[in-house]
């Protein structure tokens, strides 16, 4: 569901590409962006005052739980769900897209991995079309994708009334599974060929996109993708040099407080899994 509503939400641009059935799909968060984009999002709306700083660390508690355990989990991606949401609900659309704009020019172009967006345009150049494929809400994606000059973006879809987000989702969150099922019908729509197209993603949880296409390649991967990409002879790219943190899933500005308190929160989750 969540798939089929993403792609019907995918909006691309009017202008056939030289290349019509091959395309590109990256992942955004620690593929294309330094961090969490959403948190990135939720910080810009803090700083100015639509919520507090308990709020903050609150959501960033719940997206590295979700980071941890979020692909087998149901109970931490209804958390996920809840904390993604929590901060729009009531808020304009047109209101936060216009946010949206302000915070990434101010706080996320600064953090765009600069060689996963020339791999980015390379794709561009050969005259292939390149989508973002994140769970983070689609018009914050949106956002991203026209200020990086890509094709479009493929996002979580919320719910709206009358112009307004009432806090609910449309379908499910664009994570894990949904990913891959929202480029299939993506392709479908778009006249794609699947195996002539490219994913890119960090994360083990994009497993089911990276082996939809004929060319899957792992950035700034993971130890588990890591692990799999070596296996089965994929492409890996590292664009983190000094900044191979083990929690690079997590989001890297958070504050001092709410990072310690994410970090401890994911080790305690993984040993608790682990002993169980």
């Amino acid at each position: 569901m969540a798939g089929e509503v993403a792609a019907a939400a995918a909006v691309a641009a009017p202008v056939a590409p030289p290349d019509p059935t091959a395309a590109a799909f990256f992942d955004v968060d620690n593929t294309m962006m330094r961090g969490a984009s959403i948190y990135h999002f939720a910080r810009g709306l803090a700083s100015r005052g639509l919520f507090t700083t308990k709020d903050l660390v609150r959501f960033a508690l719940g997206q590295a739980l979700f980071r941890v355990r979020g692909n087998e989990n149901a109970e931490h991606i209804a958390r996920a769900k809840e904390t993604a949401l929590a901060f729009v609900v009531g808020l304009k659309v047109n209101d936060v897209v216009r946010l949206g704009e302000e915070i990434y020019d101010e706080v996320m172009a600064d953090r765009i991995w600069a060689g996963t967006r020339a791999l980015a345009q390379s794709h561009l150049d050969a005259g292939q079309r390149v989508w973002l494929v994140t769970a983070t809400p689609v018009e914050l994606s949106r956002v991203i994708a026209q200020r990086l000059g890509l094709t479009g973006a493929l996002g979580t879809v919320a719910e709206t009334v009358d112009g307004v987000y009432t806090g609910r989702l449309v379908g499910d969150l664009l994570h894990g599974p949904a990913k891959a099922e929202a480029v299939r019908a993506l392709a479908r729509r778009e006249g794609l060929d699947l195996a002539r197209c490219t994913a890119y993603s960090d994360s083990a949880n994009d497993l089911p996109l990276l082996h939809l296409v004929g060319h899957p390649c792992a950035i700034n991967p993971d130890s588990e993708l890591m692990e799999h990409a070596r296996r089965h002879d994929w492409a890996i790219r590292d664009f983190r040099t000094g900044r191979k943190a083990t929690m690079i899933g997590l989001p890297i500005a958070a504050g001092a407080g709410a990072l310690a308190g994410g970090v401890a929160a994911a080790i305690a989750l993984r040993r608790h899994y682990r002993s169980s």
